[in-house]
């Protein structure tokens, strides 16, 4: 007995040793650790959804309190200020974006309040004969921010004819209704969602926290990467830039359109808030909670011997500095030179396969949405 004392400890010493020479670089530790998701849910609900809709609900408040000072008084000012907050509102836009899924996605959100290029003989139509209904699922680009942007900065040329459309116009008493209705339903959208989370939806939301494919973590990840692919990367960059067009480009078809030096600031703050949520980094703050990155880093998932979070956050990096290298106006970058909007994709592009393929089979997350592209 006292020699099998003696000899056990260094058994397992042995054994310990041949485990870990086995290993490589790519694996993932095993441990007998559960990762909390339960927190990284709480973390994401109470520290960026649910502000993120609170800072966006606010600024549309006060997009809509300023149409309706230009409703009573349509003149230059105002018409200022109404674009100044439709600008602020639409930046905040880009905080939720990706988060299509409760209230968002039963209300269907994203489509009504940010589906570009806007259809503008339909919202002439619509207003010069006031038969619409903005509730209709295929009116979807007849509102929302691109309609808008239309109507602030589309209208003519300058400033005064843009404002005559509202004044002495043979249509101008519809042209408001339009615009106020405009604001309204995205006022309406977003209270039902706020309030929606701020009631039971945030608990349902937090409990759903198992690894099934209802899950709360695996069905936000997949609108998560499907915002990323098909909204973000093709729709602001990709399919502007003639990437899905055999090289045809489309200008036309860039985000705000009409306020044409917009358009680089919404495609950053978007990649920003992508990357803070993957950080769990707090709406507005600098805490993090539980993420996507520190459940990476709590199973140890590595790639190529670098720590696959650090490889995914320098992606990111790498993709905004080629986005900073963009003209700020991406109608005139594209129809300039459209190969730094090209590298600009292929940054992007980079990053899917860190997401969709090693991030995704680390957590045991299954993908299940096609993008359409290849990917």
């Amino acid at each position: 007995m006292k020699y099998f004392r003696l000899i056990f400890p260094f058994i397992l010493v042995c054994l310990s040793a041949i485990v870990w020479s086995c290993s490589d670089d790519d694996s993932v530790i095993e441990s007998t650790e559960i990762f909390d998701r339960q927190a990284m849910l709480a973390n994401w609900s109470d520290n960026i959804i649910i502000p993120a809709y609170q800072a966006f609900s606010t600024e549309v408040d006060a997009l809509k309190s300023a149409v309706e000072a230009f409703e009573t008084q349509p003149n230059e000012a105002n018409l200022n200020t109404v674009r100044q907050e439709w600008e602020a509102a639409y930046i905040a836009w880009q905080n939720i974006a990706m988060f299509n899924i409760g209230p968002a996605e039963t209300t269907f959100m994203r489509s009504f309040i940010n589906t570009y290029p806007a259809n503008v003989s339909s919202i002439n139509t619509n207003i010069s004969t006031g038969d619409y209904a903005l509730q209709a699922a295929n009116a979807n680009d007849e509102q929302g921010f691109p309609a808008l942007d239309y109507l602030l900065f589309g209208l003519a040329d300058s400033d005064a004819q843009i404002l005559e459309f509202y004044t002495s116009n043979v249509n101008s008493s519809k042209y408001i209704t339009y615009l106020t209705e405009l604001v309204n339903r995205i006022n309406v959208i977003a209270n039902q969602v706020v309030a929606s989370w701020e009631g039971d939806y945030r608990d349902t939301f937090v409990n759903n926290s198992g690894a099934a494919s209802n899950s709360s973590t695996n069905k936000l990840l997949n609108d998560w990467m499907f915002y990323y692919e098909v909204v973000f990367r093709n729709g602001k960059i990709g399919f502007p830039a003639g990437v899905f067009s055999e090289g045809s480009t489309l200008p036309q078809n860039v985000e705000a359109f009409y306020k044409k030096d917009l358009s680089k600031t919404l495609c950053l703050e978007a990649l920003n808030a992508f990357q803070d949520f993957f950080n769990g980094e707090a709406f507005e703050g600098t805490t993090r909670g539980e993420s996507l990155a520190s459940y990476l880093h709590f199973l140890n998932t590595m790639k190529n011997g670098e720590d696959l979070s650090r490889i995914i956050n320098n992606q990111f990096d790498l993709s905004r500095t080629a986005m900073s290298n963009l003209d700020d106006n991406f109608f005139n970058q594209i129809n300039t030179n459209n190969n730094v909007m090209l590298v600009a994709f292929e940054e992007l592009q980079a990053s899917v396969v860190l997401l969709k393929s090693d991030m995704f089979s680390a957590l045991s997350v299954a993908v299940e949405f096609e993008s359409g592209d290849g990917d």
